[in-house]
């Protein structure tokens, strides 16, 4: 299951990437962009990259798979040898991404103006909570803030339950991703159109919102606000979780009228199709405490297996619950390679997301994984560092 080390023809070559973010978000978006073939070179301060210290049983797995595929140096930008040294690298690069805090970087001496009279085509992505402008701007914007002030936290979760933030770095994540299309698309005006660099404000806010649905619409046209509905949607109905008799979980979506009914003929009941109560999507919603009854008491009679055997049959949306070992042992999952072993320093394999998404003609690869601190430091031009060890963790 090991990733295809294709280095000759990833799509990114000669892209060089100074990363001076911290923590997820930042991470994500320079660890597509590795994966494809971009030198990426993490800036850190000498105490490392945040990231570093998420660990799991003493191990650093976020580093070693987040910044994978990607070289270390250090700088103390608190020192001006080490920002003009900053400055050099910054004259070979084509993108710089950060994630301080509001109006570090200016302070540090690095502001958009210095770097880019330093190169004009330098592209900056700078990563914040709430952007570069507004009256939130200068504050603190971790995901966790962000995942409950867009309302994803308030519509998420059982209707009589608090309002439940994610158990993973959402937020961040989906800033991440939404970063690379950014970059890419300020990458094209350079170097297509013959363009200057710019600057790239990305929050973490608004790929949230745009996530989240029509909320704000169907707020101003209808009245109605977000509510907590668990597994259930407020768009089509049946969509829930099941439990089986074996105790394990399916999930079901009938979110075409089509196959709303195929559901019900597979029950053995295809009296439902006319049924006033269930007979329209809307009338299903309305009546949806009835319907999932129906189908929960049919579901709990069989094993996982045997649900999706049957339903399957009648070719119905309906999947499992996996948790992690499950979805490792997945025939799906092992014959895509999804998932990927790659071996760390001491020759043991490591676990992870392989690279996507996937290019027919030039994939991305996973070369290494996460780097030592300042492994790279070679990578830094004469200066203030030249006279220190590298830095050790």
């Amino acid at each position: 299951m090991n990733a295809t080390d294709n280095t000759g023809a990833l799509p990114l070559r000669g892209i060089r990437v100074l990363d001076l973010s911290r923590l997820a978000a930042g991470n994500m978006l320079t660890l597509q962009l590795a994966d494809f073939g971009a030198e990426v070179i993490k800036v850190e301060a000498p105490r490392g990259d945040t990231l570093r210290d998420w660990k799991n049983d003493g191990q650093p797995l976020w580093w070693q798979i987040y910044a994978r595929n990607k070289k270390s140096i250090c700088l103390d930008l608190h020192d001006g040898a080490d920002v003009q040294s900053l400055l050099q690298l910054a004259e070979s690069a084509q993108v710089l991404v950060e994630s301080f805090r509001h109006g570090a970087l200016e302070k540090f001496g690095l502001g958009p103006d210095v770097l880019l009279q330093r190169n004009p085509r330098l592209v900056i992505v700078r990563i914040s909570g709430w952007g570069q402008t507004g009256p939130y701007a200068q504050r603190p914007g971790f995901g966790t803030l962000v995942e409950a002030f867009s309302g994803f936290a308030q519509k998420n979760g059982f209707p009589d339950k608090p309002p439940a933030l994610p158990n993973l770095g959402l937020a961040d994540m989906i800033a991440g991703l939404a970063g690379v299309g950014a970059t890419m698309f300020a990458l094209r005006e350079v170097e297509t159109n013959g363009g200057r660099g710019q600057v790239v404000d990305l929050s973490l806010l608004e790929p949230m919102l745009a996530v989240l649905g029509p909320d704000p619409a169907i707020f101003q046209r209808t009245g109605q606000r977000p509510r907590r509905m668990g597994n259930r949607a407020d768009i089509a109905a049946p969509r829930n979780a099941y439990q089986c008799a074996d105790g394990r979980w399916l999930v079901m979506s009938g979110s075409t009228q089509r196959m709303a009914e195929r559901i019900f003929e597979a029950m053995g009941r295809k009296d439902l199709c006319s049924d006033p109560r269930f007979a329209t999507n809307a009338a299903r919603l309305r009546h949806v405490d009835a319907l999932d009854a129906l189908i929960a008491g049919f579901v709990a009679q069989r094993s996982l297996q045997d649900n999706l055997l049957h339903f399957g049959q009648w070719e119905v949306t309906v999947g499992p619950v996996l948790d992690v070992e499950q979805l490792l042992a997945d025939e799906h999952v092992r014959a895509r390679a999804c998932i990927t072993c790659i071996p760390d320093a001491d020759g043991l394999p490591l676990t992870m997301h392989n690279v996507f998404p996937r290019l027919s003609r030039t994939p991305g690869s996973i070369r290494s994984l996460g780097p030592a601190l300042g492994e790279h430091q070679h990578l830094v031009p004469p200066g203030a560092w030249s006279d220190h060890p590298a830095p050790t963790e």
